[in-house]
């Protein structure tokens, strides 16, 4: 019985032979920055000090550490691998633009799925060399994750949108497109590019719209160039009712056959519209195919020659007239009476 006794008692701790070590380890949400640092410190103890003040300047965030130094670190490898993203970006960009088997639109859907490509590689780069540990984050991600959600949910949208109108070619960069402003009133202008977020539409005038993708996804839209560049322009024209028809028809394809941007094919032609109040309302269709140079100047050379024509072979044209009926009364006839015997009357020096 003793010898169980005496081997318990010896397989026993005592509290002054057993030390318990309990070691501290902070979590490191940058751990490539710890890694930079071991190899500054080794070339130069100088740099080393350096390091080791700005590592020692952190702040404890739960169970992680970020210091200074990893500010720093983080800093230094986005600004890198920002620059190379976007060098690399450019070159793909330029070597897309010498790919003549590609047309613009295919050109520059190449290109935006490229450039998708290459920053997404620069993101996750970038993550692994600083080796971010994002378990770190756990914390802030869902309410971050969330909030990037809602803020970036119409740009993912015209992103989407704008790759969508690259690859079925409704709307392409150069197409004439036409629109309707606040106030509800057509204009119409040339597409420029399509980029990221919004499509730059430049009118006659140099106005500039930038155009979310999404509106030209689910707005109804005017493409002038999208089958064919040929548009056809309508300019209305009134002669006198005393006027030759047959004539004013001649003239007026005469008119429109002499400007330059009319086409010969389809030709021009004329259409008897209405009877109108001052004269025989016509329209004159013409059909050109550069409406990216305007449809008012065309019209406005139509109208000057026809104005001159028209002058040359005697027809005039008609202004508004009113014809004014009185009454037979007895104040009338007073008044006629009286606007008679003034007639008769001499005037005083």
């Amino acid at each position: 019985m003793t010898a169980p006794l005496v081997a318990a008692a010896t397989a026993s701790p005592t509290p002054t032979a057993t030390a318990t070590a309990v070691v501290v380890k902070h979590a490191e949400p940058v751990a490539g920055a710890e890694g930079i640092k071991n190899v500054v410190s080794a070339r130069s103890d100088t740099i080393g000090n350096i390091v080791d003040t700005l590592d020692k300047l952190a702040v404890q965030v739960g169970s992680s550490r970020i210091s200074l130094w990893d500010l720093t670190v983080i800093v230094a490898v986005l600004a890198l691998v920002i620059s190379v993203a976007w060098i690399t970006s450019r070159m793909s960009s330029r070597l897309l633009a010498r790919a003549t088997r590609l047309d613009m639109t295919q050109r520059l859907l190449t290109e935006k799925m490229v450039s998708l490509f290459i920053w997404t590689v620069a993101i996750l780069v970038g993550i692994d060399v600083l080796g971010i540990d994002l378990t770190a984050l756990t914390v802030f991600s869902g309410a971050f994750g969330l909030a990037i959600g809602f803020g970036l949910q119409k740009t993912f949208g015209n992103l989407i949108a704008g790759i969508i109108l690259l690859m079925d070619k409704s709307i392409k960069p150069g197409d004439v497109i036409a629109i309707a402003d606040q106030s509800g009133q057509y204009t119409f202008g040339q597409i420029r590019r399509i980029g990221i977020r919004a499509v730059s539409l430049t009118t006659r005038d140099q106005k500039e719209y930038l155009i979310p993708n999404e509106n030209l996804m689910i707005n109804q839209v005017e493409n002038w160039s999208y089958s064919s560049k040929n548009v056809r322009i309508q300019v209305p024209v009134v002669v006198p009712y005393a006027a030759d028809i047959e004539l004013a028809e001649k003239l007026m394809l005469e008119a429109a056959g002499a400007v330059k941007r009319v086409l010969k094919a389809p030709p021009p032609t004329v259409w008897l519209d209405s009877f109108a109040e001052n004269g025989v309302a016509f329209v004159i269709h013409v059909w050109i195919t550069d409406p990216e140079e305007g449809t008012g100047n065309v019209r406005s050379d139509v109208l000057k020659g026809l104005w001159k024509l028209m002058r040359e072979n005697g027809i005039k044209v008609p202004f508004p007239q009113r014809d004014l009926n009185l009454r037979d009364t007895e104040t009338m006839r007073e008044l006629i009476a009286a606007l008679r015997s003034d007639e008769g009357k001499t005037p005083l020096n």
